[in-house]
C-alpha cells in the first residue's frame, strides 16, 4: 500500500476555502484526515507529489471537471432505502393525502416534489414508489414531477442506473421491493423503468444564489445535507427553498439538522419536519 501524501496547514486551508466557496461545504479540522484519505488516491492517479501541486492544478482547470472530481470524492454519500424511515410514513400517513385532497379541493392534480442532495437515488425512488402506491388508478391523471439533484457527477450517474446491492435495499419493505424492483443475475436489484422514468435527474450546485425554476416545489427533502454547512451557508439555503416552495408545503430535513430558533419562514411540525409559513 502506497503511503499516504502529507497534507500540510497551507494546504488544507487552500482547499478548505475553495470547497467551501464553490459548494458551501465546511471542512472543519476534523475532517482534515478525511480530505487525506479521499484525495491520496486523486493525486496518485495525476502523478501529483504534493497537495499544492493539485489545488493548482484544480484551480487552472477551466472545464471544471478537476474541481468536480472534487467535490465528488469528500462528500459522504452513504445511504439506503428506508433511511430515517418515520420521515416516509409521515410522509405517506400524513403530509401526502392531505397535499392531494387540497389540490382535489382546488380541482387541480399537480405534485411536484424535489430531492435536494439526491446522492445514489434511493431516496428518490422510494418517493415515486410510495406515491405511485397511494395514487393507484387515479395515478395516470396527475401531473407528476419529481426531481433530484445533486453536486456529485458520479452519484448522479448511479442515481439514473437506479442498480443497488442487496444490502441497499434491505430496509426496504418487500411490497415495494417486490412490485418496483427487480434482482439482477449477479443479485443486485434495479429500480423498474416504471418508477426510473418518473425522476429527472439533474446536477446542481446549491450555493446557486439563482435556482432555475419556473414552478414552486409541494415537497421539498433535503435530508443530511446542511449538516456540512456552516450558520450563514444553511440559512441562506433555506431562504432560497422558501422562495421556490408553494404555501404551506412541506420540507423534510435530516434527524441531525435543525432550521435553528431564528428561523421565521417555516414552522415546526415534528423532528426533521418543517411546513412553509404563508
Amino acid at each position: 500500500m502506497a503511503e499516504l501524501l502529507t497534507l500540510n496547514d497551507r494546504e488544507f486551508e487552500q482547499i478548505r476555502n475553495l470547497v467551501y466557496k464553490s459548494f458551501g461545504i465546511n471542512l472543519t479540522d476534523q475532517k482534515r484526515a478525511l480530505v487525506v484519505g479521499r484525495l491520496n488516491k486523486v493525486l496518485r492517479e495525476k502523478g501529483f507529489n504534493t497537495f499544492s501541486e493539485y489545488y493548482n492544478y484544480v484551480t487552472t482547470d477551466q472545464t471544471g471537471k478537476s474541481l468536480s472530481t472534487l467535490v465528488d470524492r469528500i462528500s459522504t454519500n452513504h445511504t439506503f432505502f428506508w433511511r430515517e424511515s418515520d420521515h416516509f410514513e409521515h410522509f405517506i400517513e400524513i403530509s401526502l393525502p392531505e397535499w392531494l385532497d387540497r389540490q382535489r379541493a382546488r380541482g387541480q392534480k399537480q405534485l411536484r416534489i424535489w430531492i435536494a442532495g439526491c446522492s445514489s437515488g434511493e431516496e428518490s425512488y422510494l418517493l415515486a414508489m410510495l406515491i405511485r402506491e397511494i395514487l393507484g388508478t387515479e395515478y395516470a391523471s396527475w401531473e407528476i414531477g419529481i426531481l433530484a439533484t445533486d453536486i456529485s457527477v458520479t452519484s448522479l450517474e448511479k442515481a439514473a442506473a437506479g442498480i443497488y446491492t442487496s444490502e441497499n435495499v434491505m430496509h426496504l419493505p418487500a411490497v415495494y421491493r417486490n412490485k418496483y424492483m427487480q434482482k439482477l443475475p449477479d443479485g443486485r436489484w434495479q429500480v423498474k423503468d416504471t418508477i426510473r422514468k418518473m425522476v429527472v435527474h439533474r446536477r446542481l450546485n446549491l450555493m446557486r444564489t439563482d435556482f432555475p425554476f419556473k414552478r414552486k416545489f409541494h415537497f421539498v427533502f433535503c435530508r443530511n445535507v446542511m449538516i456540512y454547512f456552516d450558520r450563514p451557508t444553511r440559512d441562506g439555503l433555506i431562504a432560497r427553498f422558501y422562495q421556490h416552495m408553494d404555501s404551506e408545503s412541506f420540507l423534510y430535513i435530516g434527524h441531525s439538522e435543525t432550521l435553528g430558533r431564528t428561523n421565521e419562514l417555516f414552522s415546526y411540525v415534528k423532528p426533521a419536519v418543517y411546513r412553509r409559513n404563508g
